[in-house]
């Protein structure tokens, strides 16, 4: 099975490096390429940031476009006597730039778009602007595209356009992608298998002719697959093999059946339900998935008072305590106390001096980012 990082001779950083290169890149105005593989989040990194900035992110797919579309269309100008140019409508112009702090130029596709597109292209990025249109001065401009192994349709960059950007690599990195998944609300069942199996989040062979394979976008699609209640179990397989191939269809149905049996999360964090009959590991990461989702929906919906939350908070930690390995303890309270911030003061919790003297090495190593 494949890993979930492609091997390259290139540096290559995980969305949050990329977040980091793209945001210091867009103080000196310094245009990015980013080079990843198919559905593993470069858009969605560009788009988060754009949003984070209060700013606006215009998506261009060059590889639909002529050369016309972005240097526009020549026209009689009656007035000077010479052939004009009627700028493109798809580029950000100073009116709406004027409304954002920052406007995201994103560039997509770009080594997909064949070479007359790419040379239009090569005069925005280089000179900032093409024919009459001038890019203003608060637009910073991403580029991305598929690398060459990964099947597409792809045209190798001019070395002069290629040296005017800086190239940086994504790799999918599933911690990442995990506290994406739990901020986000991917279904529990799909963050829960993926902990648990990896090298399953990201798994594409270009050798291979199957359809669907397995990539951070095509699992996004299950989990919006599964919340469609109603679907009977063939249609629901049918579409999640559709999606990620009939393979991982089939370890993840039967992951399904096994978490199923699991106890409801409701019933651990009320203390009705102390122990874990079945001790199925994929399934036991599905149940730790789902006690965080609903001690957050407890936090942020404020369903119960302080002491309440806190009573919830101590039966998280003694059911794992009790019933968990140490890496799925970890996990858990990694996921509430640092991604989801979880304000559970240690003083007003029972069992937190016995949790943390068992796993608080553990749980500093992995809270070290």
């Amino acid at each position: 099975m494949a890993s979930t990082q492609v091997k390259t001779d290139e540096f290559t950083v995980n969305a949050t490096g990329l977040r980091k290169c793209l945001l210091s890149a867009f103080k000196v105005k310094r245009p990015v390429f980013v080079w990843g593989g198919a559905g593993i989040g470069k858009s969605a990194v560009v788009a988060q940031i754009a949003n984070d900035l209060g700013g606006l992110m215009v998506d261009i797919r060059l590889s639909q476009m002529d050369p016309t579309d972005i240097r526009g269309i020549p026209f009689f100008n009656k007035e000077a006597g010479k052939m004009d140019w009627a700028p493109p409508i798809d580029l950000p112009d100073q009116e709406l730039a004027s409304k954002y702090p920052v406007v995201v130029l994103f560039l997509d596709e770009m080594n997909s778009a064949p070479p007359a597109v790419q040379a239009a292209a090569y005069q925005l990025i280089l000179d900032r602007r093409v024919g009459k249109y001038v890019l203003p001065d608060n637009v910073v401009v991403v580029a991305a595209g598929n690398r060459e192994s990964d099947r597409g349709v792809t045209y190798r960059l001019p070395s002069p356009l290629a040296n005017r950007l800086v190239h940086v690599e994504l790799a999918v990195d599933f911690q990442t992608w995990q506290t994406w998944a739990v901020l986000n609300g991917v279904h529990k069942d799909v963050v829960g298998y993926l902990s648990f199996a990896k090298n399953d989040l990201h798994d594409f062979d270009g050798r291979s002719a199957s359809r669907a394979f397995p990539t951070p976008r095509s699992w996004s699609f299950v989990s919006d697959i599964l919340q469609d209640e109603g679907a009977d179990a063939d249609t629901q397989f049918a579409l999640i093999a559709g999606a990620v191939g009939s393979g991982l269809a089939v370890k993840f149905s039967a992951h399904r059946k096994t978490a199923g049996k699991m106890p409801n999360p409701t019933d651990i964090l009320s203390g009705k339900v102390k122990t874990l009959a079945v001790k199925e590991i994929s399934a036991m990461y599905s149940l730790t998935i789902s006690l965080c989702y609903e001690l957050k929906d407890a936090f942020d919906k404020k369903k119960v008072d302080s002491k309440q939350f806190h009573e919830m908070g101590d039966n998280f930690l003694r059911f794992m305590m009790d019933n968990f390995e140490t890496e799925l303890c970890v996990m858990g309270s990694r996921l509430a106390l640092k991604v989801y911030e979880l304000k559970l003061n240690p003083f007003e919790l029972k069992v937190y001096e016995e949790f943390y003297a068992k796993y608080g090495k553990f749980i500093r190593a992995a809270t070290a980012d």
